[in-house]
């Protein structure tokens, strides 16, 4: 009997079982999971879960009873902590060993570490969402240190549930490597409007588990310190397996890594891309959703290629948004509808083409958003801002 082995419990995990079902792959399938919940999505844990808008059972992949209803050998608590190529074997932490005729390596990422901050809190499990949640039910103040996505919507939640929130960025802006500068304004104005302490350009020297001392000799206080400084890819298995490994696991456009029988999915994948032609990792959860049918089809020695376009999405305060792109190389923002209201559209060009979009409580817009993007035509920047004009006639 064939077997394929998926390392990760995560959504690209689980949704690389499902793609292989899906796909009419009748063989083994073991799913190696090291926490002890089967897998679950990652999204809530910074937005409805931690409000408490959303309950435990809601944010799981699939129903408990789905992985034994579909043969899928889901095995939690464990992990992958090697991989034999020539023997087409991996190991398992409990030392037990699983031979594989094909290998999804769906692993994941960490958040990126602070020296010395083990006792702050940190966000990536389902168990620091619940950590966080406490602190923020327990605590009056909170310390938030990163303003990317993460650090961003934890504030928002402890903000909407009365809690006193500084953050304390190195960058100029909010969210400034992601978006840049002219549409980065747009949270750091919005948090502001919601109370939030929030400090830019300021360096972090000390971290512990109620007070941040700075470079410049401040020190500020709290009940609690969250750390989202980002995330790094989980690698380490893959690169001690000899694969190609920069900024994450080295992919073709279907997923295969530099072994013909092993592929990755999720975080970890850092993708040639077709359509933007270049290399792309993204750790957002449309890529974790997405990819792993890819993976599936070529695991099953079909031909797919991942051309979908980067996308995320949060919820802070009032404020809903979706992006799909990549600013890389933009020289122009150009915004449609009302920026200070923060209801419109924003626009990455380049040459007058359009690299990204951003709809900010403007729905329903992705697709024609996508369209521009993949058409690579020049447009009007002036009839692009022009409400009168419907994106379709752009």
């Amino acid at each position: 009997m064939t077997t394929f082995v998926i390392a990760g419990g995560g959504l690209a995990g689980a949704k690389g079982a499902e793609a292989l079902r899906d796909q009419g792959f009748d063989g083994d399938i073991v799913l190696v999971a090291d926490e002890q919940d089967r897998p679950y999505e990652r999204p809530p844990l910074s937005k409805d879960f931690l409000q408490g808008k959303a309950e435990r059972d809601s944010v799981f992949v699939h129903a408990p009873g789905w992985y034994a209803e579909n043969n899928v050998d889901l095995r939690v608590g464990v992990s992958v902590t090697g991989i034999d190529r020539a023997a087409h074997q991996v190991t398992l932490s409990d030392g037990s060993t699983v031979e594989y005729s094909k290998l999804l390596l769906a692993t994941g990422s960490s958040p990126r570490e602070f020296p010395g901050a083990e006792d702050a809190l940190h966000l990536r499990r389902i168990g620091d969402s619940e950590r966080i949640k406490s602190a923020i039910a327990n605590s009056a103040r909170l310390i938030v240190i990163g303003a990317g996505w993460i650090g961003l919507e934890v504030t928002a939640a402890a903000r909407n549930a009365g809690v006193e929130v500084t953050v304390l960025e190195a960058a100029k802006q909010p969210l400034l490597a992601a978006i840049g500068p002219e549409a980065a304004e747009v949270y750091a104005d919005l948090h502001r409007a919601n109370g939030v302490d929030l400090r830019l350009g300021v360096e972090v020297d000390q971290i512990g588990a109620k007070s941040v001392g700075l470079v410049d000799g401040t020190v500020v206080e709290a009940d609690a310190v969250l750390v989202g400084i980002g995330a790094t890819p989980n690698v380490a298995l893959a690169k001690a397996a000899g694969l190609d490994v920069d900024n994450g696991v080295l992919v073709d456009a279907s997923l295969r890594t530099s072994d013909p029988d092993i592929f990755a999915a999720g975080d970890i994948a850092n993708a040639e891309h077709p359509l933007l032609g270049k290399r792309v990792r993204v750790e957002h959860w449309a890529n974790a959703l997405n990819q792993p049918a890819v993976a599936a089809t070529g695991m099953l020695g079909g031909s797919a290629t991942y051309d979908e376009l980067p996308y995320f999405y949060t919820d802070q305060y009032d404020l809903g948004m979706e992006y799909i792109g990549d600013i890389t190389g933009y020289d122009r923002v150009v915004f449609r509808g009302d920026k200070p209201g923060r209801e419109f559209i924003a626009f990455w060009l380049k040459d007058n083409r359009v690299l990204a979009g951003m709809n900010v409580n403007v729905w329903d817009v992705v697709d024609p958003i996508k369209a521009l993007i993949r058409s690579g035509k020049q447009v009007d920047p002036g009839k692009l801002t022009d409400l009168g004009i419907p994106l379709q006639e752009q």
